[in-house]
């Protein structure tokens, strides 16, 4: 059986679903499929509300901490943070509400991102 795993990915703060391949250090190449006008908390607490475990943020570059912590401020424990997730740093974001970090973003879904 497949198990959905939602995901907010997150790119300049906001909340997108990037076309895979063209998330480069030029953001003129970039492309979306899809730009929430919601917060990324709004996504945690629905996630939430409906008891989607395994539910992960991931930061797609700078800009996306503030995003982020409000996030796992909404869903304490109840959300994994990968994107820029280091030794130095995972304790902080531990305390801010994470319930698992991805080391250096390495997520099989998000490979090839900066």
């Amino acid at each position: 059986m497949t198990k959905f795993r939602p995901c907010i990915d997150l790119h300049s703060g906001q909340v997108k679903q990037i076309v895979g391949g063209t998330l480069t250090t030029n953001t003129s190449e970039l492309k979306t499929n899809f730009v929430s006008s919601k917060p990324a908390s709004y996504f945690a607490q629905l996630y939430r509300d409906n008891k989607l475990e395994g539910a992960h943020i991931i930061m797609l570059g700078p800009g996306n901490e503030e995003a982020a912590t409000e996030a796992l401020r909404t869903w304490p424990g109840g959300l994994q943070v990968g994107g820029g997730i280091t030794a130095e740093n995972a304790k902080g974001w531990i305390e801010r509400g994470a319930g698992q970090q991805s080391a250096e973003g390495k997520c099989p879904a998000h490979e090839g991102a900066p």
